[in-house]
C-alpha cells in the first residue's frame, strides 16, 4: 500500500484526510481500521512535506487524520474518550474548549473548516434518526452512551455551528465521593439520608453546573427498595441505582412535521396513573411546575426535583412565577401549593475553585406577610463549610410515622 507516489505533494492535514477518504471510497472492499490505518502511517511517516516533522507530530497527524475517517468526532474523539473530561464545548470551527476535572481549559486544535464540524453535528443527529437544518436549527438529545449533545444550525449561531457534548461518569458519584470532596458534611448528609428515607418533599436548587444532577443521584440512593419510583427527564441524565421497581420516562421533541413531541407535563399526568410512590422530576422550568406541585401534594411523599434559581428564596419566587405563567390562579392560591409541596430546599453553588459546594439546607415553612418563611437548617462559611445553624426541623411529624430520631 505504497501511497508515496500519489500524496507526495500533500502537506495539510486535511487534504491527507481528503486523499485517505478518496482511497477508502475508491476501493471495493470495505477496509478495516487496521487497514485505513496503515494508510494513513505509510504517508505521515514515509511522504513527502512531513518528513521533517518531528516524531510527535506525526503520531498526532496519524490519530487526527484516524478519527476524522474513522471516529464520528473527528478531532474531538480523543477528548470525548478521555475519562477527565465532562464537558467538550465547541464554539464554532475555531474555538474549541472542554472542562478538565472541574475546570474549563481552551485547547489549541480547531477545524480546519465549517464544514467539517459541520459534518460531525449532521453524524451525531443521524444516530440518534434526529435532523439540524435552517428549518430546524436546534438539536437537543442524549446518545446511546448517555452523553448529552446539544447543537445550533450556523444560520442562528453567528460564529459557526455550535456543539456541546455533556458526559458523565460511568460510576455512579456515592454519598462518599461528596464528603471526600467537601460538598457536603457528614452530619448534613446524615439529615438528608433520614429526610429521603422519611418521605420529605425535596428540592434541589442551584445554578448551571453546580451539581445538582449528582446530588439527586445520591439522595435517590436512599430511596428504600421496596418503593415504586417513576423517573422523568427533559433528557436521561439520572442514574438511579438500588430501586428494582423503577420506571423512567424521557420527553421527546416534536419531528419535522411538527408532531409527535411528549412533554414533561403529559409525562407527570401519566405517570399518576402508574401507581408511583415518589416521583423524581430532573428539572423544572417551565409550566411542568404545577403538575409537579400537585403530585407531591397529592400524596407521593417523597418526591423529588431540581431547579435553576439562585438560592432558596429565589427559588420559591421562581416556582411562583412558573406556576402563574402555566395557568392564572390566585397568587394566594399559588403560593399554598407551593408551601405545602415542598418540605425542604437544597441549594447549592459552584465556588472560585470550580468546586462544588451544598450552600444552604433550609426547610420551607409557610408564608407569611408577603415572604416565604424558611428555617435555615445549615449553612456554608468559606472557613468552616457546611455547618449547622442550631435550628431544629419543626415539623417532624414524617419522621415520628417511621419512628426515626432526626
Amino acid at each position: 500500500m505504497n501511497l508515496r507516489p500519489k500524496y507526495e505533494t500533500v502537506a495539510s492535514l486535511k487534504e491527507i484526510t481528503e486523499n485517505v477518504r478518496a482511497v477508502i471510497n475508491s476501493r471495493k472492499e470495505k477496509l478495516t481500521d487496521a487497514e485505513v490505518l496503515e494508510l494513513i502511517e505509510e504517508y505521515v511517516l514515509h511522504g513527502g512535506k512531513t518528513e521533517r516533522c518531528t516524531f510527535e507530530k506525526k503520531s498526532e497527524m496519524i490519530r487526527g487524520v484516524f478519527n476524522a475517517t474513522r471516529k464520528e468526532l473527528g478531532l474531538l474523539q480523543c477528548f470525548a474518550e478521555d475519562r477527565e473530561v465532562s464537558e467538550i464545548m465547541v464554539n464554532g470551527p475555531g474555538s474549541i474548549f472542554i472542562e478538565r476535572r472541574g475546570k474549563i481549559e481552551k485547547i489549541d486544535r480547531c477545524f480546519e473548516t465549517t464544514e467539517e464540524l459541520e459534518e460531525i453535528i449532521h453524524r451525531l443527529a443521524g444516530k440518534v434518526h434526529r435532523e439540524i437544518n435552517d428549518l430546524s436549527p436546534i438539536l437537543d438529545a442524549r446518545m446511546e452512551d448517555g452523553s448529552r449533545i446539544h447543537a445550533v444550525n450556523r444560520n442562528v449561531a453567528i460564529n459557526g455551528p455550535i456543539l456541546s457534548i455533556r458526559r458523565f461518569p460511568e460510576q455512579s458519584i456515592t454519598i462518599n465521593d461528596l464528603l471526600q470532596w467537601g460538598t457536603l458534611s457528614e452530619e448534613a448528609a446524615s439529615l438528608l439520608e433520614k429526610l429521603v428515607i422519611c418521605g420529605w418533599n425535596i428540592f434541589v436548587s442551584g445554578g448551571t453546573s453546580s451539581g445538582k444532577t449528582t446530588l439527586l443521584n445520591v439522595l435517590s440512593g436512599f430511596i428504600p427498595k421496596e418503593e415504586r419510583v417513576v423517573v422523568i427527564e427533559d433528557s436521561a441524565e439520572l442514574q438511579i441505582q438500588g430501586v428494582e421497581n423503577l420506571v423512567r420516562m424521557e420527553c421527546r421533541s416534536a419531528n419535522v412535521q411538527g408532531k409527535g413531541e411528549v412533554t414533561i407535563r403529559q409525562l407527570i399526568c401519566a405517570s399518576l396513573r402508574m401507581r408511583p410512590d415518589r416521583i423524581i422530576v430532573g428539572e423544572v422550568r417551565g409550566p411542568e411546575v404545577m403538575d409537579m406541585l400537585q403530585a407531591m401534594n397529592t400524596g407521593h411523599d417523597g418526591s423529588l426535583c431540581t431547579g435553576h434559581g439562585n438560592s432558596p428564596a429565589g427559588m420559591l419566587s421562581r416556582l411562583e412565577a412558573m406556576y402563574l405563567a402555566a395557568a392564572p390562579f390566585p397568587i394566594d392560591a399559588v403560593r399554598t401549593q407551593i408551601v405545602e409541596a415542598i418540605d425542604v430546599i437544597i441549594h447549592l453553588g459552584r465556588m472560585p475553585d470550580k468546586s462544588r459546594r451544598v450552600l444552604e439546607i433550609v426547610e420551607v415553612e409557610g408564608f407569611r406577610q408577603g415572604r416565604y418563611s424558611v428555617n435555615t437548617l445549615f449553612s456554608y462559611h468559606s472557613e468552616k463549610g457546611l455547618i449547622p445553624t442550631g435550628n431544629q426541623m419543626r415539623n417532624t411529624i414524617k419522621a415520628e410515622r417511621k419512628g426515626i430520631v432526626l
